[in-house]
């Protein structure tokens, strides 16, 4: 069990272990409980029902993440988001977390990004498969700042509400459905499991999540993160 949640986290992508629990306050707890380290104190403990790691089992994972096979990794893949501070730019701030754990597999992210193409004056939005687009782009060029991270119409969905352009598109991890009664869904390739993106509603689906980023940078932006179950 213990390997199962070394694997299900991207311990290199955290400084200390205080980080990686502060990952896991929201605001709502902070509103009620009105102190950090008592906070961390119910997370660390479990009382919130997250299985975490103990402060031990974070060193230990964070020790093999730097030192074990990452480190032979590195040497045939380069990762983009390492040891850059983009702690003022939370959206490269979450994906250079993440990086390690997507391009491993473990992880499958979709961005959804509504903003305004400085190009054309346009608003934009759609779903990005983060995966995919590792292994199409640099992403060096979007986490050094030098180009800015937005939908395109070969992505899993692409709008333009300007010109009422709309695009779908299958990934090399996601198969898009559009279904009439709940809207646009994704299905994972591997685990067949499907994620629902409608805003609306309270549950994206099976090892799935919603997570809200706040930002200044774009007019909304939303991850939605699966953890897909391996065939045995």
């Amino acid at each position: 069990m213990e390997s199962e949640n070394y694997h299900a986290q991207n311990i290199a992508g955290y400084s200390s272990y205080e980080e990686y629990l502060d990952e896991h306050i929201s605001q709502e707890d902070l509103f009620y409980l009105e102190d950090q380290d008592l906070a961390r104190q119910i997370v660390e403990l479990g009382y919130k029902g997250k299985d975490l790691l103990s402060r031990k089992e974070f060193e230990e994972a964070k020790k093999r993440a730097l030192h074990g096979p990452r480190k032979t990794k590195k040497k045939s893949e380069k990762i983009c988001g390492y040891g850059k501070d983009l702690t003022q730019y939370p959206l490269l701030y979450a994906l250079a977390k993440r990086e390690v754990l997507v391009r491993d597999g473990k992880l499958s992210t979709i961005i959804f990004i509504r903003d305004i193409d400085k190009h054309t004056g346009h608003e934009i939005s759609g779903y990005i498969d983060y995966g995919h687009r590792l292994k199409m782009e640099d992403f060096e060029e979007y986490f050094s700042r030098k180009k800015k991270l937005l939908p395109k119409l070969s992505d899993l969905s692409y709008y333009n509400w300007k010109t009422q352009t709309l695009r779908y598109n299958n990934s090399s991890t996601f198969q898009v459905i559009a279904d009439s009664e709940r809207g646009l869904l994704f299905k994972h390739r591997r685990d067949r499991k499907t994620i629902d993106v409608d805003p609306k509603s309270t549950d994206p689906g099976f090892n799935s999540t919603r997570r809200t980023i706040k930002t200044d940078e774009y007019l909304q932006v939303v991850l939605y993160e699966h953890h897909p179950r391996r065939k045995n």
